[in-house]
């Protein structure tokens, strides 16, 4: 059997790695070895961070249905137990966009399950 040698293989897998490490510092972006183990990092942070993205925003969102509610006189949580009994389904994410730019429709939202 005859010997393969992966020079060409080689050389263009490395150049691959580097090319994707591009805008990294230091030898980071140069070196294969280190370009390999800060796209390994790159990549771990990328899939927690997009999980946590979830959170963050879920987070953003109960911030600000607070802070609209509270001006109404009513407490975040008192307003969900009150949309889950009158079954209003609206999202967090949809309530605290109401609250930012319709603020008059969340208004009516709030007082129809408070009623």
């Amino acid at each position: 059997m005859t010997r393969v040698k992966r020079g060409v293989t080689a050389h263009r897998r490395h150049q691959t790695m580097v090319k994707k490490a591009k805008g990294f510092r230091g030898q980071r972006s140069r070196l294969f070895t280190w370009a390999k183990n800060a796209m390994m990092k790159a990549g771990l942070h990328s899939y927690v961070d997009r999980k946590r993205k979830k959170r963050d925003f879920r987070r953003l969102w109960i911030t600000r249905i607070n802070i609209a509610c509270r001006d109404l006189g009513v407490t975040y949580s008192r307003l969900i137990a009150a949309m889950t009994l009158k079954d209003i389904a609206v999202n967090r994410k949809m309530l605290a966009d109401l609250a930012i730019k319709e603020p008059e429709v969340f208004k009516k939202i709030v007082e129809e399950a408070m009623k």
